[in-house]
């Protein structure tokens, strides 16, 4: 087995073996729409000023699409995954939307693209209308693109926004123009500090009711909506409470499997950034779902939550290190490099739990190119040389 040496808690290093991958899953149709949110694979060699440029490198970054889709995924686009108002900027967003859509589009796969208000600083937001021009213009951009849109939450909305009302007015009005139903998404504090008090509340139960109302006046132009708060209870409690027609996606990525599988009152869709690190396991989970085998379903999808619930610790906003991580492990990119930097916002200590959980839920698709590759990264944090 392949082997390698990791920080322990201690202070001491002890050498690991990384187990063998799981079986691919097997195909056929699945009884839930499944989005993965995908990162960016930034480009190395750019000489640049890598905090405030974005460089991607965009043959890489679109192979790992084709990869999601090859799994049986649709792929959520320039979402938060992708370092989206956190490195990547609205003019590279866009320009990444226009590409995928493209590709999407030429193989016949699913893809929806986030949507918001980034472009503007929520400094500089005054009004509704300051927030409602930019959500129009990047609304109108994305559908020009070709693309459905996936109505992201809006930082200079939680901002200027004095009332539940004010929220009302603005899905209001961006709903009401669209071309097709949205997906609205619910991005909780834990992902954004900024967005503290969304639909004008900082209680959840109430900002639901809020939300829920919004939905119900615009039911026809709402597809779902993915709310990303950490909580299965409090995602139940509001799909239960949907119109007719309109779905949930789970955004939840620390308690997805119970989510998905449902109860029997109903079930969630699924729209997430763990997707990116696991798709191999989950897609082996949907597959066992659709065809009605609970243990392959659990077997499959289960080992994985502990990983997810590292990679997603707090601080969640940090949760794309360890995604980016696993893909350099995996071989869907030749370095661990991050748009922002961001490759430095886990400790060593994290990284090597994720290689210790990720072994147990057998993601390695090669054990022997994740073990040194790993090697390589703990090498420049002195450990191992």
């Amino acid at each position: 087995m392949a082997s390698v040496i990791l920080p322990t808690k201690g202070g001491g290093l002890e050498t690991f073996e990384i187990g063998p991958a799981v079986a691919a899953a097997q195909g056929g149709e699945w009884n839930r729409t499944a989005y993965a949110a995908a990162h960016v694979v930034v480009d190395p060699y750019a000489d640049n000023d890598p905090w405030l440029d974005c460089a991607v490198d965009w043959d890489r970054t679109l192979a790992f699409r084709e990869h999601l889709w090859a799994k049986g995924f649709g792929v959520a686009e320039a979402m938060d995954t992708a370092q989206r108002g956190m490195g990547m900027d609205w003019p590279t967003s866009l320009e990444l939307i226009k590409r995928s859509v493209s590709l999407a589009k030429s193989g016949g796969h699913l893809i929806a693209c986030g949507a918001g208000t980034d472009h503007l600083a929520p400094s500089d937001a005054s009004s509704l209308d300051d927030v409602i021009a930019a959500y129009e213009k990047q609304c109108e951009a994305v559908e020009a693109a070709g693309g459905r849109i996936i109505l992201m939450a809006s930082r200079a909305l939680a901002r200027v926004a004095k009332s539940p009302d004010d929220y009302g007015k603005v899905y209001g009005r961006i709903l009401g123009s669209l071309k097709e139903p949205a997906i609205l998404h619910w991005l909780g504090e834990m992902f954004d500090p900024a967005l503290e008090g969304y639909w004008g509340d900082s209680d959840h139960m109430t900002a639901m009711d809020t939300c829920l109302g919004i939905i119900a006046g615009n039911a026809s132009k709402v597809d779902g909506i993915k709310i990303s708060l950490l909580s299965a209870e409090k995602e139940v409690s509001m799909r239960r409470r949907l119109p007719k027609g309109v779905r949930m996606y789970t955004g939840d990525d620390f308690n997805y499997p119970e989510l998905i599988a449902g109860d029997e009152q109903g079930y969630s869709h699924a729209l997430l950034g763990i997707f990116d690190p696991i798709a191999t396991a989950a897609a082996q989970a949907l597959s066992a779902l659709s065809s009605g085998d609970m243990d392959v379903y659990h077997s499959a999808f289960d080992p994985t939550v502990p990983l997810s619930r590292h990679i997603f610790k707090a601080p969640t906003r940090f949760y794309k290190t360890g995604v980016v991580f696993m893909a350099y492990l995996n071989g869907h990119q030749d370095h661990f490099t991050m748009l922002g930097g961001q490759q430095s916002t886990r400790s060593a200590q994290h990284l090597a739990d994720i290689v210790r959980l990720a072994s147990k839920a057998g993601l390695f698709d090669d054990p022997d190119r994740a073990a040194t590759r790993a090697a390589r990264v703990f090498a420049t944090c002195g450990i191992g040389i």
